[in-house]
């Protein structure tokens, strides 16, 4: 079988435009903020450093380069991606790498690579925006040293302890640092001798000056900058002080033009922070105006996963998982190998929707997005994955007939013409489940004769009617073959097919013709929706029977399949070629998906 069914770049666009040009749909509370600042002009009439003229909209993802994204990152990207293109804007991607110790470029190459895959860039026609915090170290620096000198930061010498002592907690306002009423001066050298690489780490960190009695917790004089003599993935060992997210983030977003900076809810308390950052540093004549501003929306939980970063780790490393592209992670490596789509996750993150209220999203949303996405476009074979010898006695052991089906369903464009060829010979695979000694009501499959019924009638898909006449068992009591005879005249799509009424239908796979694969059934990799939820230990939700490895048989022309390549294997669901362990004529599959929701039952 040849096929191309391989995810492109996708390049959807779930928002549809109106006769006037402005885009219509799906409406949420960021859209009308985008649209009425457009409609305002806030940002019009901007230029970059170059003097070309800036979007109106301009977005940024900036994850930070110390792990692997996963599913809640995908919706980030969709929503910062995908609003850039539909105002005509532009969306950067941003590393916030300040944090040496645990950041590496492994990271920033797998970032990259998921973003890439899921379907978006950040190139237009004014070349490429990837950035760096890193690549704002020096300006950082200079507009620290502006806010200790103007008296807005000052070099705070209080250890760790009481730092945490004296900043309270919400019930309790804080104490004023010691070293608060510092002079800027003194502060100044202090940074200076601080960024000289003189003192250890923890000795020193530079604060701002806000209010230590502010009910915002993020506003009690938050720290900017602190020493870390740590080995930097980028500038080396060039600097021994690294600034804080909190003070490095808006001041990125400023320098990049960005208009919306668009984040997750807990990140709501740090946006007066981000304010009172953006507003001294422009009046200060650093930042351009108008300057970024924050908007957050709730962040995407699915049941049936965790996303701590922390935890997936412990999965990796306790070898729970098979690293970090295992196909039951959340990660975007793992949901990828897996065999979801990018059109999937665009859609499934459309739907969800951009709302400022936490919830959960039941993980069949994920799943039947990636039903709907693979249903009308993925090729079909047939695979027996608990294999049981049916010998057909009647039919000649030289003879070999030529079956065909249908290679796409018929929604497909290609589906009057692409046919699949395979033989039928005396030896065929069936699955097991499929002929049952002793049936209950309502079984239509395979069973052997009585002594006051004859053997029941199916039909082999594809092929011919056969009716059971027995079978064989293994010196252990279980059945190692079923025996059957053909009707020569009922073969599917000749006119004596007519003939034969059965109700049941199965599949199968010639023993001589059949190609022999390792095929991997992943299902859920915790059986509790909401496993890490309350304290709860998230290692005793494990679902114990969240991978099967089979040898199964497959319809001979998936030999050809080539790795991420996807199938509708019938009946069984939805399987991908894996992306690793397939090579040349020997392909491996994950299933990606049952083709339906068995959890819901």
């Amino acid at each position: 079988m040849s096929n191309d069914n391989k995810s492109n770049l996708p390049n959807v666009n779930y928002a549809h435009t109106a006769n006037n040009g402005t885009v219509a749909a799906p409406s949420n509370f960021l859209r009308t903020i985008i649209e009425a600042d457009m409609t305002g002009g806030v940002y019009a009439n901007r230029q970059d450093s170059h003097g070309q003229p800036l979007p109106l909209v301009v977005t940024r993802f900036p994850p930070e380069p110390n792990g692997y994204l996963h599913i809640g990152h995908a919706k980030a990207i969709c929503v910062n991606f995908g609003l850039a293109r539909d105002y005509a804007g532009r969306c950067h991607l941003r590393f916030d790498d300040t944090n040496p110790e645990k950041e590496e470029q492994e990271y920033v190459d797998t970032i990259i690579d998921s973003v890439k895959w899921l379907g978006f860039n950040w190139n237009d026609t004014t070349g490429e925006h990837l950035y760096f915090a890193s690549d704002y170290f020096d300006q950082l620096y200079l507009m620290a040293e502006y806010l200790i000198t103007a008296g807005l930061a000052y070099v705070d010498s209080q250890s760790a302890d009481d730092m945490a002592t004296n900043r309270g907690n919400f019930g309790e306002v804080g104490k004023d640092s010691p070293f608060r009423t510092r002079s800027p001066e003194e502060s100044l050298a202090l940074f200076r001798r601080m960024k000289a690489g003189e003192f250890k780490d923890g000795t020193h960190i530079v604060r701002a000056k806000i209010d230590m009695a502010s009910p915002n917790m993020n506003l009690r004089d938050p720290a900017i900058y602190r020493i870390r003599h740590a080995h930097h993935h980028r500038t080396g060992d060039a600097w021994c002080i690294y600034p804080m997210y909190d003070y490095t983030h808006p001041i990125s977003d400023a320098l990049e033009n960005i208009t919306h900076s668009i984040c997750t809810l807990e990140f709501q308390d740090h946006r007066p922070f981000y304010d009172w950052i953006l507003e001294k540093l422009s009046d200060g004549g650093f930042l351009q105006k108008p300057v970024p501003h924050q908007y957050e929306f709730s962040r995407l939980n699915v049941t049936y996963v965790v996303t701590s970063k922390r935890k997936l780790r412990q999965l990796v490393d306790e070898q729970i998982v098979d690293g970090w592209d295992d196909p039951r992670m959340p990660t975007l490596v793992g949901i990828r190998r897996r065999g979801y789509t990018p059109e999937s996750l665009q859609l499934f993150c459309d739907r969800t929707g951009v709302t400022k209220s936490d919830g959960w999203i039941d993980m069949s949303s994920l799943e039947g997005a990636l039903r709907e996405d693979l249903d009308p476009k993925a090729p079909r074979a047939t695979a027996v994955l608990r294999p049981l010898k049916l010998i057909i006695d009647n039919f000649p052991e030289d003879l070999s007939v030529a079956c065909h089906a249908p290679v796409f369903p018929p929604a497909h464009p290609e589906h009057a013409t692409a046919m699949r060829h395979f033989p039928i010979t005396r030896n065929v695979w069936i699955e097991r489940e499929d002929f049952m000694e002793t049936p209950v009501k309502g079984y239509f499959r395979l069973t052997p004769p009585t002594e006051d019924k004859a053997g029941s009638r199916v039909r082999l898909r594809h092929g011919y009617v056969v009716e059971c006449t027995g079978f064989d068992k293994d010196a252990d009591g279980n059945v190692s073959a079923v025996h059957c005879n053909y009707f020569e005249d009922s073969k599917s799509g000749t006119e004596g097919s007519a003939n034969y009424k059965v109700k049941g239908n199965i599949h199968w796979i010639s023993v001589a013709h059949a190609l022999e694969a390792e095929v991997r059934l992943y299902d859920r990799l915790f059986s509790d929706p909401h496993p890490d939820a309350g304290g709860k230990d998230f290692k005793l939700a494990l679902n114990p029977h969240s991978k099967e490895v089979v040898t199964a048989y497959l319809e001979p022309g998936m030999s050809a399949a080539l790795p991420d390549e996807r199938y509708q294997f019938e009946r069984h669901g939805y399987f991908v070629a894996d992306r690793i362990d397939s090579i040349a004529g020997k392909p491996v599959f994950n299933r990606t998906v049952t083709l339906k929701d068995s959890w819901g039952k």
